[in-house]
């Protein structure tokens, strides 16, 4: 993860002095902002690897520059919520976050996130050794009208192309690797945010349901290709003609 550049959003100062030393140490290159009009004009300079960024702010908040972001940027989002602020997760998950953090968070942990979401957006997904043989395409799939290519990091849908985050580049990729497979919510929890499932967690639910409202925008209907299967998990259907 060297020569990694962070933008670390927030506007308390001390915390943002913290996790910058710390992050620093870890061998990044961290810039620092303390509100959301300041990070925009520090995105409009230059575009770091990831954003680390505090959901309440006074002024612009997280969740309007994510808002203002996501239509013309893919990099990658980290939010930091408060413990208590689930709605605020789930909408920035909807706007394009790739993950969230609960405030107060140890630097070693929103450390370990964020190379889980750095080498998410490097490779795709786990080494061999992390995770079963064959769990993430190398080759690009065809299935039912969508094309998805790992090494170039698109996907097409009737020949469209669609812009998905990393999370949901990942979650697609998994979930047409395993066609006709019900893969379980932690199952997915674990290959894409390299993490457990934890309690009330629904970060794989609404990547799951961007995707489907991506593939929708271009079917012009309500996209069936990704099955809900109540209290198990997520399957990719696989047509048998």
């Amino acid at each position: 993860m060297q020569n990694k550049t962070l933008l670390l959003v927030d506007d308390d100062r001390e915390l943002c002095a913290m996790l910058a030393e710390y992050l620093g140490h870890e061998g990044y290159q961290v810039e620092t902002a303390y509100s959301g009009e300041a990070a925009l004009a520090a995105l409009q300079r230059s575009t770091p690897d990831l954003l680390v960024l505090d959901i309440m702010m006074p002024g612009m908040s997280g969740l309007e520059l994510l808002q203002l972001l996501r239509p013309h940027s893919e990099v990658p989002v980290l939010m930091l919520t408060g413990r208590g602020e689930a709605i605020d997760r789930i909408l920035g998950l909807e706007m394009g976050a790739d993950d969230y953090l609960s405030k107060p968070c140890h630097p070693r942990e929103l450390s370990a996130r964020i190379k889980a979401i750095l080498r998410r957006c490097d490779t795709g997904g786990r080494t061999a050794d992390e995770m079963p043989a064959g769990a993430f395409p190398t080759q690009p799939l065809a299935l039912e009208g969508l094309t998805l290519d790992p090494g170039q990091r698109e996907v097409r849908f009737q020949g469209q192309m669609l812009q998905l985050t990393s999370a949901e580049f990942n979650v697609l990729a998994y979930l047409m690797q395993h066609a006709g497979r019900v893969l379980g919510k932690a199952e997915l929890t674990r290959w894409v945010l390299h993490r457990e499932l934890g309690a009330y967690d629904r970060a794989i639910d609404v990547h799951v349901s961007r995707v489907r409202q991506k593939l929708a925008v271009v079917s012009g209907d309500e996209c069936e290709l990704i099955k809900t299967v109540r209290g198990q998990g997520y399957q990719f259907i696989r047509s048998l003609i």
